[in-house]
C-alpha cells in the first residue's frame, strides 16, 4: 500500500469527528435532530450519539426539550472572542457607555447568527429592569428589539425561514402570526428602529436601532432595555440614534481601513450583509 493509500484509509480522528458535528450546524438549521447531525457529519448513528452526548455534557451543544440539538452557550461564548466580534465590541463599548450614562438603562449589542440574535456586548443598568441576557447568549428575533432590527434588514430568505420555522410565544404580547410580524418588520425598515413592549418579558420593553457598515449593510443592532412603564421612545431613541450614527461611522472607517489592506472587516464573523428590502 502506498503512503497516499494509507493516508486515505486512515479513519478520521476524534477531533475531526467533533469538528464535523459542529460544522453540521453551519450548513443551516438552528436545531437538528441526531439523525440530521450524523448525516451532515458523515458519522454512524452510534458514534454521533456518543460524541453529541459528550458535547452536550460540556456545554458545547444543548439538547432542546423536543429532542433536537442546537449550539450551546459555551461555544457561543468562545465564538464571541473571535477577532471579528471582538473588534465590533471594542468599537461599540465607548458609545454604549455614553448611552448608559444618559439613560441608566440596559444597553445591548447583538449580531445575527443562525437565525438568532447573538448578544456580543451588554451594559446592565443597576436601577433598570433586571435582564437575563449575557454576552454569548442568544435571543429570539421576533420578540426582541435587537432581533426585530436584525430580522427586518436580513435577506428575504432569512426572514422567510424564520417565519416558516414558527414563532414561539413567550408572553401574551409575543407576536406569533407571521403576517403580523411581516407588517412589524416593514415598519421597522420604514422608520429605522424597533420598539417592543412586554414581547419577551412582562415588564420589560426595548428600543433598538441598526448599526451599518461602509456599504450600508446592517451588521449589528444596538438597543436599550427598560421597564415598560419608563420605556418612552421619546426619551430612549435620541441617545440611541446618536450612538448608532457614531458607531456606524466608526464601523465604516474600520471597514475601509481593513479593506484597504486587502482584508475587509466582517464584524459578525461573516461577509458584510446587504440590507433587506
Amino acid at each position: 500500500m502506498t503512503d497516499g493509500a494509507a493516508h486515505r484509509a486512515r479513519p478520521p480522528s476524534v477531533a475531526r469527528k467533533v469538528m464535523a458535528i459542529l460544522d453540521a450546524f453551519a450548513l443551516g438549521g438552528v436545531r437538528l435532530n441526531l439523525s440530521e447531525i450524523c448525516r451532515r457529519a458523515g458519522l454512524p448513528l452510534a458514534t454521533g450519539h456518543r460524541l453529541v452526548g459528550e458535547l452536550v455534557a460540556g456545554g458545547f451543544l444543548e439538547r432542546v426539550p423536543d429532542g433536537t440539538y442546537r449550539i450551546g452557550t459555551r461555544l457561543w461564548r468562545i465564538g464571541s472572542q473571535a477577532p471579528a466580534v471582538t473588534g465590533l465590541r471594542e468599537l461599540a463599548l465607548p458609545h454604549m457607555e455614553d448611552v448608559y450614562e444618559v439613560t441608566h438603562d440596559n444597553v445591548q449589542l447583538a449580531v445575527l447568527r443562525d437565525d438568532k440574535a447573538l448578544v456580543v456586548e451588554r451594559l446592565r443598568g443597576a436601577r433598570s429592569v433586571p435582564v437575563v441576557t449575557q454576552v454569548g447568549s442568544t435571543l429570539p428575533l421576533h420578540t426582541t428589539g435587537v432581533g426585530q432590527v436584525l430580522l427586518a434588514f436580513a435577506p428575504r430568505d432569512v426572514r422567510e425561514r424564520v417565519l416558516a420555522a414558527g414563532l414561539e410565544r413567550y408572553t401574551p404580547r409575543s407576536i406569533t402570526d407571521p403576517d403580523e410580524l411581516r407588517r412589524v418588520l416593514a415598519r421597522v425598515r420604514h422608520r429605522g428602529y424597533s420598539h417592543t413592549r412586554d414581547d419577551m418579558t412582562v415588564g420589560a420593553s426595548s428600543v433598538a436601532v441598526p448599526i451599518r457598515d461602509a456599504e450600508g449593510g446592517v451588521v449589528a443592532a444596538l438597543s436599550l432595555v427598560a421597564r415598560t412603564r419608563g420605556a418612552d421612545v421619546r426619551r430612549l431613541l435620541p441617545p440611541l440614534m446618536t450612538a448608532a450614527r457614531a458607531l456606524s461611522r466608526d464601523v465604516a472607517l474600520h471597514w475601509r481601513v481593513d479593506a484597504a489592506g486587502g482584508a475587509p472587516l466582517a464584524l459578525d464573523g461573516s461577509p458584510p450583509a446587504a440590507s433587506g428590502e
